[in-house]
């Protein structure tokens, strides 16, 4: 291993926060050398609950993780989080940038919070999160927070990064449950209910029991429904025991293993797809693709064929 990556993984690993800022860069951007640090870091990850937190937009999710991020530091426990915001279509930059609501936090080393950009990624996660959050794993953190953009149902994959996954909804979201059932209702480990002292607190929580009554777990849990006033702090501990209790759970009967190789199953065809799809752009310039593009639009070329041809010079390099 080169010497200068084995001196940057052990300043990392010793809590230097500028050392893991610098990490985070590189694997974000795809810097020189990202691909070997990545390599020396994962054998020293995997001890961190990564904790998944979705919703609608509105729903308060940023408040929620700053007032987890005080619970478990008040527990002594080290946290990341990574809040993924949409990105700018302008600049290419996260439009909610700094998160201000937890500006406090910046002089705690014992949480590191990095925002992420989308970068038009669908799903509500940028490509590189889950890289990201094994660099913070790696650097010791106990627990990871990931809070997506709030998108809908392309949530879904958060499932193949986190541990725990927290669906959060709120009162006056009108049919939106419904709506929304097919996906993040589906993901949910943990339901909670944000601004619950507001009217339709307790309607929400009855059409989510009524469509837990028809979904079946493999896993044997029943995501329990927490209500909280994440603005005052109020529900949080019940929140806690609550991911405690599920952590218990998974820790049964090998659950946690078997959740973690479908978690890679899901990831390691991503990753593979990614490498093919980078190796076909370096084989095919800008002007091939719209050379190729035109060729389909004029019905010179069928783009069956054409994709065929593409896979199978790709193949053979």
């Amino acid at each position: 291993m080169n010497p200068n990556i084995q001196t940057w993984i052990d300043q990392l690993r010793s809590g230097d926060v500028r050392a893991l800022a610098r990490a985070i860069s590189t694997v974000e951007n795809r810097s020189p050398g990202w691909s070997e640090l990545l390599k020396a870091l994962f054998p020293h990850s995997g001890k961190a609950l990564v904790l998944g937190l979705t919703g609608p937009p509105g729903a308060g999710k940023s408040t929620l993780v700053d007032q987890l991020a005080r619970f478990y530091r008040k527990e002594n426990h080290t946290v990341g989080i990574i809040a993924v915001d949409p990105t700018s279509p302008y600049t290419g930059g996260a439009i909610l940038g700094d998160r201000i609501r937890m500006q406090e936090h910046f002089s705690d080393p014992g949480i590191y919070i990095r925002s992420m950009a989308t970068r038009g990624s669908l799903g509500g996660l940028a490509r590189t999160t889950a890289d990201v959050a094994t660099v913070l794993d790696a650097a010791g953190r106990d627990l990871i927070m990931i809070e997506t953009v709030g998108v809908g149902q392309a949530e879904v994959d958060i499932v193949r990064l986190a541990d725990i996954t927290i669906v959060i909804l709120v009162p006056g979201m009108g049919d939106d449950v419904q709506t929304i059932k097919a996906g993040i209702m589906e993901i949910a480990d943990i339901f909670v209910i944000n601004k619950s002292d507001r009217d339709g607190a307790d309607h929400v929580e009855r059409e989510i029991r009524a469509l837990q009554s028809l979904a079946m777990r493999r896993d044997g849990w029943t995501p329990p429904i927490i209500k909280i006033v994440a603005s005052q702090g109020a529900g949080i501990e019940e929140l806690a025991g609550a991911i405690s209790d599920y952590e218990a759970h998974l820790q049964k009967a090998n659950l946690a293993l078997n959740k973690s190789a479908e978690n890679w199953q899901e990831r390691l065809i991503e990753m593979l797809r990614d490498a093919l799809l980078e190796k076909a752009r370096e084989q095919i310039s800008e002007g091939g693709v719209a050379r190729y593009a035109t060729e389909v639009a004029e019905r010179k070329r069928d783009p069956y064929t054409l994709i065929e041809e593409l896979a199978a010079k790709v193949g053979k390099n």
